[in-house]
């Protein structure tokens, strides 16, 4: 395994491992409002100290962009480590199983590995440019499904900011119009590594911030899919929105939702 995914992965296994320490006891934690329904616990706070010193003290001269930590290190490394210590705060906080770690590594903005990490299941996915993306030992590919009939569909609701709301509801009603089924499981990471392993046929979210999306994003391009953001374009930091199924359904999917894609959704995000 090349070196730098090797101590991503290990940096998500000690995260995983300190986030499982606290499963039964998480009415004892200090948690805060961040903003609207977007929540921040002590463990998410001490997952991503743990990332960041495995990390720091591997390459001490690289940057970190963290949900918890902001920017660190900038201008001194043309890497970057970007780390959601916990995706899907809300799930763990309520007990509901769909939860994960998720480390990406940047060199000069473009995505170089990703893992992302179900320590509830002991699942781990882990993408390198050009050397495929993996589930433990199990080579990923996305699946060949080619139209919506029959299609599981995997999504988030804007939960955080309404003002897109119209726009977002629209794409779901004509989505599920004809697939087999859409599920909201609260983790767009984990989402993300199921379109990759061909648990999910496609996903779509708007609004999310790179710590979200990074490692995803190079899963399933590693599987043979296609992500892209609303508009078939690569700003999928910049917008927060982000599509991505095999290159067909890919397809297919982007018809339906460009009716609904405001100048809000491709500007702002």
């Amino acid at each position: 395994m090349d070196p730098m995914l090797n101590m991503a992965v290990r940096a998500a296994r000690a995260a995983g491992d300190l986030i499982m320490r606290y499963l039964d006891r998480v009415d004892t934690l200090h948690i805060t409002a961040k903003s609207r329904n977007d929540f921040v616990s002590e463990v998410d706070k001490q997952a991503e100290q743990e990332i960041v010193n495995i990390l720091h003290k591997a390459y001490p001269q690289h940057g970190f962009l963290g949900e918890e930590g902001g920017r660190q290190g900038f201008g001194k490394s043309e890497y970057t480590w970007v780390i959601d210590p916990l995706d899907g705060t809300t799930n763990f906080l309520h007990g509901f199983p769909a939860f994960c770690v998720s480390i990406a590594l940047l060199h000069r903005d473009r995505i170089e590995c990703g893992v992302i990490y179900d320590p509830l299941r002991q699942e781990l996915f882990t993408a390198k440019r050009g050397g495929g993306a993996m589930l433990d030992n199990r080579r990923l590919r996305v699946t060949k499904q080619l139209v919506f009939e029959g299609a599981l569909l995997g999504t988030g609701f804007p939960f955080k900011e309404q003002s897109n709301n119209d726009a977002y509801f629209g794409m779901f009603r004509d989505l599920m119009k004809d697939a087999a089924g859409v599920r909201r499981a609260g983790s767009a990471a984990l989402d993300l590594a199921y379109v990759a392993c061909g648990r999910l046929d496609g996903f779509w979210e708007i609004g999310l911030m790179p710590w979200d999306i990074a490692a995803g994003i190079l899963l399933i391009q590693e599987a043979g899919g296609i992500v892209t953001d609303f508009e078939e374009g690569d700003k999928l930091f910049e917008t927060g929105n982000i599509l991505g199924a095999n290159p067909k359904l890919h397809a297919l999917m982007y018809e339906t939702i460009a009716p609904h894609v405001t100048d809000s959704l491709r500007f702002n995000g």
